[in-house]
């Protein structure tokens, strides 16, 4: 019995594939978040698994090893086109071709060049009927950082704040504890955990003393970043202590680099060859990470946005007022002499946390 291979009957499956996927949301970087369903030739489940991390079995095999011989003859689902090169696990294309499936169901082909359409060539010279682009949206959106890493060289960068109805985000005096409620800072601590690095300027870990951490919500910690241009930093900083997670100070040529004399050894020291928030993302790109958060100062804040190295904004409004005409904002001066210039929002979405309004935003 075949299938019916109308794309609209895929699409609650893919549904149930792009759930599996985003379970590991946070842990698979390098690699992408990926769900798989296998069905027998009567359309009943029989197989499932998602990519949990990286240098786990694939969610194609997890699957595949789940339904066993009545994957023959069957359909396979995946969100993500199936890999045909040798990497850290076997290619997927592999397992599909000596499982005998019948039909393989895909939303999106894979961005990285070793595979891009490769793997569904593959499938379709062996006689497999390959069908693409079911929930291709929501499939894109859901691994729109691994994308963007891939077509970029950086990661998709989160800029995060919060603050006042009248626009501060802190007083004049430097006080910020605590402009957001409770309920927003644990969302926080959910933010981190799905990101891969969390990053800070040199000005917020001698105000501030920040730890960054997920609070134990995040299987493995997002490396936390310090980005110094001076490296005038405090010798007795809670973020040194590497025993739950790791610390990066990354710094640029013009750095005085002997002050790195006077920080614990704990931290890796990187030098990067510009001191420019692109240099810093293409520096720890190649250390796997897909997605970072950037809980900086205003300063940096700016640098960030105006180098196209933030993709998304998370912004916890809370309902207090502040005042001040030196109080801190979010943002430092843009450069803007236009209103032709200013950074258009594409997209917002708005949510009540506790006491505050949280805005999603994607740039």
């Amino acid at each position: 019995m075949k299938i019916n291979s109308e794309k609209e009957n895929w699409i609650p499956w893919m549904h149930r594939v792009l759930a599996l996927a985003a379970l590991a949301d946070g842990e698979t970087s390098p690699n992408p978040l990926v769900g798989a369903v296998v069905l027998d030739i009567n359309q009943n489940i029989v197989g499932e698994g998602f990519h949990s991390q990286a240098g786990e079995s694939h969610a194609e095999i997890g699957a595949l090893s789940q339904a066993d011989s009545a994957a023959k003859g069957g359909t396979l689902l995946v969100n993500l086109e199936p890999c045909c090169h040798h990497g850290r696990t076997p290619p997927c294309t592999e397992a599909i071709l000596k499982a005998g499936v019948q039909t393989v169901v895909i939303a999106i082909q894979d961005p990285d060049p070793r595979v891009s359409g490769k793997g569904i060539a593959v499938l379709r010279e062996a006689g497999i009927e390959v069908i693409t682009d079911i929930l291709k949206d929501e499939a894109t959106y859901l691994n729109r950082a691994f994308i963007f890493r891939m077509q970029t060289g950086r990661p998709w960068g989160i800029l995060k704040w919060a603050m006042s109805f009248d626009g501060r985000t802190g007083l004049p005096n430097g006080e910020s504890k605590w402009i957001s409620c409770e309920k927003s800072r644990k969302q926080v601590h959910q933010l981190r955990a799905k990101c891969d690095a969390v990053i800070v300027g040199g000005r917020t870990v001698r105000v501030d003393d920040p730890l960054l951490t997920s609070r134990g919500l995040a299987k493995r910690e997002p490396s936390r970043v310090v980005f110094s241009s001076s490296l005038d930093l405090p010798r007795d900083a809670q973020i040194w202590n590497t025993e739950f997670a790791e610390t990066l100070i990354c710094y640029g040529p013009k750095s005085k680099i002997d002050l790195l004399h006077n920080l614990p050894d704990g931290p890796e020291k990187i030098r990067l060859e510009e001191s420019s928030p692109v240099c810093l993302l293409e520096t720890i790109a190649k250390r796997g990470c897909n997605k970072v958060l950037w809980e900086c100062g205003s300063n940096l804040a700016s640098k960030a946005l105006q180098q196209n190295c933030v993709q998304e904004i998370v912004l916890f409004l809370s309902p207090k007022l502040i005042g001040g005409l030196s109080a801190m904002t979010p943002l430092s001066d843009l450069g803007f002499v236009s209103m032709n210039e200013v950074i258009q929002v594409q997209g917002v979405s708005s949510s009540k946390n506790g006491d505050d309004i949280v805005l999603n935003m994607i740039i």
